[in-house]
């Protein structure tokens, strides 16, 4: 072979050589990049999840309020201090949509001083509960939603009648459990706050009951029960007594005729 076969050989072999470096740099650079938009992606799909997860975490805090803080209390206490929060706020909410579109004067009263007593009382408990590091709930929780959406929907006459049902019914409850927590709770700031409040609850529980169409504790029923009862005892004594005297007439009546010659 001569000179110039075996320079141009080595030219094609250095070309050859060039051509795969290049190939391979190329490749490389590619799969950087590859790597790179999926480490993007990944990285984009998990501060996606992690905003999904906390926004859903702040919206179950806003509803059900946080258990920091509650670590001391008893589970009396700490259902105490939730179901007073949600229920108050509850009753705020009410009491605005009552005086806004209650059919009668009455309705419309009695729900503008649900909106003012217990306005009062949750920003005292929220100042309270703050003092001890808990967070109590900020808006209503689904089943309060649903009984707010069906409520929204009613006017006039019924919308009276089922507001004054609700409340004669919420109020006998937080009557019972404030008394409770006043006599058996374990935190003292709580019972406190209890036995201050539950004169105000008594005093609604009264106007509730005194609304129009109110369930004033059954006092129907028991009344049935005493007529009827003695409706049936006189009517079924006075058929005894006349049997009894039937019977015994004949008896007396054909004795004698018996006896006759």
């Amino acid at each position: 072979m001569s000179n110039q076969q075996l320079i141009k050989s080595a030219h094609v072999w250095a070309l050859g050589v060039l051509l795969a470096c290049g190939v391979g740099a190329i490749a490389g650079k590619a799969g950087i990049r590859g790597q790179e938009q999926n480490s993007n992606n990944s990285n984009q799909n998990s501060n996606s999840g992690n905003s999904n997860r906390s926004n859903r975490n702040s919206r179950n805090n806003n509803a059900t309020g946080e258990q920091t803080g509650m670590g001391n209390m008893t589970s009396q206490d700490r259902n105490f201090v939730m179901d007073a929060a949600m229920g108050g706020m509850m009753e705020v909410e009410l009491g605005r949509m009552a005086a806004q579109q209650g059919a009668s004067d009455a309705v419309k009263q009695f729900g503008q001083r649900m909106v003012d007593d217990h306005s009062k009382a949750n920003e005292e408990l929220m100042s309270l509960a703050s003092s001890k590091g808990i967070t109590l709930p900020t808006t209503l929780d689904e089943k309060h939603r649903s009984q707010m959406t069906k409520m929204s929907s009613m006017t006039g006459a019924d919308f009276d009648r089922e507001y004054v049902k609700m409340m004669v019914s919420d109020h006998r409850k937080d009557v019972s459990e404030f008394e409770k927590e006043s006599t058996r709770g374990t935190d003292a700031d709580l019972k406190a706050f209890a036995g201050k409040t539950l004169p105000t609850l008594q005093e609604h529980l009264r106007m509730a009951e005194a609304l129009p169409g109110a369930d004033r504790g059954g006092s129907g029923g028991s009344m049935n029960s005493n007529s009827g009862g003695s409706r049936n005892s006189n009517s079924g004594g006075s058929r005894n007594s006349n049997s009894n005297r039937n019977r015994n007439g004949n008896s007396n009546g054909n004795s004698n005729n018996s006896n006759r010659p």
